[in-house]
């Protein structure tokens, strides 16, 4: 039986070496316990308004690098000539507002850190919500974190259901591995 969710049909019908094959198999709705990852899944999140999921998925591995593994501590103190090094480097997404908006997201995760122990314990605390509730709370926190790309920020790392149908044969790995949406 082929599964029932468009992206899960798409990336089963994939070679296991395709980017979208490899993130739905591996990544996509299962939970992050690290706050340097789930803040890279944000960037990559932001990166990809505008564009092709495919376009982000090529070049994650280059904004790995070019973030410094998604190091919270580091993006925070980034300066002028982080963001000329990044508006020059042909491997990510080239956005002076996107760049921004991840050094100043980094400063409010760190706020975040300070208040709750971590950002994952800071998306634990709201938990649960409905898509709008978190829109209004991302919203009144971070930037550049529209309807989109929070639904897919929180999809994508468990806190919201809908990344995989019921009969996917990743659905029963993702639940295994006991993603926040379980928890009521």
């Amino acid at each position: 039986m082929s599964p029932s969710h468009p992206y899960c049909k798409f990336s089963l019908a994939q070679d296991k070496t395709n980017v979208h094959r490899m993130y739905h198999d591996t990544a996509y709705g299962f939970p992050i316990d690290t706050d340097d990852e789930l803040f890279g899944r944000l960037i990559l999140e932001i990166n990809q308004a505008g564009l092709s999921w495919n376009t982000i998925l090529l070049k994650e591995q280059n904004f790995r690098r070019a973030y410094h593994d998604f190091n919270i501590n580091r993006i925070a103190r980034y300066k002028d000539p982080d963001m000329d090094r990044l508006m020059s480097d042909a491997g990510i997404i080239r956005n002076r507002l996107k760049i921004q908006a991840a050094v100043y997201n980094a400063g409010v995760i760190k706020q975040l850190q300070k208040e709750y122990g971590s950002f994952g314990a800071w998306l634990d605390h709201h938990h649960p919500k409905t898509k709008e509730e978190w829109v209004k709370i991302f919203k009144k926190s971070f930037r550049f974190t529209g309807g989109e790309i929070v639904n897919e920020f929180l999809m994508s790392t468990g806190y919201l259901p809908g990344c995989h149908s019921e009969d996917c044969p990743v659905y029963k790995k993702v639940v295994k591995a006991k993603p926040r949406w379980l928890l009521k």
